[in-house]
Order: structure tokens, then C-alpha cells, then sequence
């Protein structure tokens, strides 16, 4: 089923997941802060099943897909009424690159609960944040199974509709269940943060 996923961040991963969506034949709403007309080469490179627009205009879509640096992501409280929205975090909480690569201190919580808790009523899904972005675009058809996509939420519909978009463009999701528990396992520093799985 081709669907409408709007991205907001056009990085190493929301580029690389675009190429993906837009293969599969879904629709992609690319969105960054500096406004779309940075993203025109792109979405000329990716066709017609791709359009440049405001964060706003992809805030819109029927899936959401974060994937702009930790640092932004207060700024998107106010821009969309996040309430019943599916939301993919792809990001991790970092606060510096190479060569330390800090993580902002998040006591008990885990990212997605921070970015759950700034987009009242949306159905965070955690995914795509796990893998190397080069590992990314590789053809997840591979060693006669599947690159793997880990998934966490609260929500099991929600759940559900990223798996198979997941699916859809090659990938196998593995539930890691709420949240509380399995965005922990994913998000940066985690143990199975840059894990390149294979499902046979």
C-alpha cells in the first residue's frame, strides 16, 4: 500500500530512507530547516514520487518520520498537531560528534520518551536509528535473509504500521516492545546501537 511519509531532517538517514520509500513507491515529503529549496537537487535526483516542503508540510503527512539533529527537535512542539500522529524517531540524543560522540543526560529516560513527551499525542515509533547510514543504503536483501530494523513503541497499532512500511522497502522489523524498554536497547550508546543483523 503506497503511502505518504513525510521527513523531517534531510541528513545521511532521512536521505537514505527517502531513496528506499521512494523505490518502494511511496510518496516522500522532504523537509529541512533551512527550507526546501536546499532540497531540490534531491528530490530531482529522486523523481516524481518526491517534493520538497516546510517542516510543517511534512509534519503533515500520514507518517512522520524524524531524522534532524537532537538539538532541534524542541522546535517541533508547535509546529503540527501531533495528536494521534505516527512518528518515526530515527534520532539519537547526541550533543557532539566525532571524535567523542557525547549523549545528552537523560537520567532514566529514554530519547523517545523526551521526544514523546514534546509532541503530545503522537505515537512515537522508534526506528532506523540503529544502523550506519551507509549500511543503510545497501540493498537490505542480503545472505539469503533481510537487514534488520528494530522497532519500539507504546502503541501496537502504531507499531504495526511502521513494521510494514518497514517491510515494504525490504527491511525485517524486530520488536523490541514500549519505549520505556526497547528505544533504551536502540538509542545511541545502547547495545544494539550500529548492529548490521541479518534475519534468515
Amino acid at each position: 500500500m503506497q503511502q505518504t511519509i513525510g521527513i523531517i531532517g534531510a541528513g545521511h538517514i532521512g536521505q537514505t530512507v527517502a531513496r528506499h520509500l521512494v523505490k518502494a513507491g511511496h510518496q516522500v515529503i522532504l523537509s529541512n530547516q533551512r527550507g526546501g529549496d536546499a532540497l531540490q537537487s534531491l528530490v530531482a535526483e529522486l523523481g516524481q514520487n518526491a517534493r520538497a516542503g516546510s517542516v510543517q508540510d511534512a509534519a503533515q503527512a500520514e507518517i512522520v518520520l524524524l531524522s534532524l539533529p537532537w538539538s532541534q527537535i524542541p522546535s517541533l512542539t508547535g509546529i503540527a498537531d501531533w495528536n494521534g500522529k505516527v512518528v518515526i524517531d530515527a534520532t539519537n540524543h547526541f550533543i557532539s560528534y566525532a571524535p567523542d560522540f557525547k549523549v545528552e543526560d537523560l537520567g532514566t529516560k529514554a530519547s523517545s520518551e523526551v521526544v514523546a513527551a514534546l509532541l503530545p499525542g503522537a505515537k512515537v515509533v522508534k526506528a532506523f536509528n540503529t544502523i550506519f547510514y551507509k549500511t543503510l543504503a545497501e540493498d537490505p536483501r542480503v545472505a539469503g535473509g533481510n537487514r534488520v530494523l528494530f522497532v519500539s513503541g507504546n502503541d501496537a497499532a502504531a507499531k504495526a504500521q511502521v513494521s510494514q512500511l518497514i517491510e515494504s522497502i525490504g527491511f525485517s522489523p524486530v520488536d523490541l516492545g514500549d519505549l520505556a524498554t526497547g528505544s533504551k536497547l536502540q538509542q545511541a550508546k545502547g547495545p544494539l546501537a550500529t548492529l548490521n543483523l541479518v534475519k534468515l
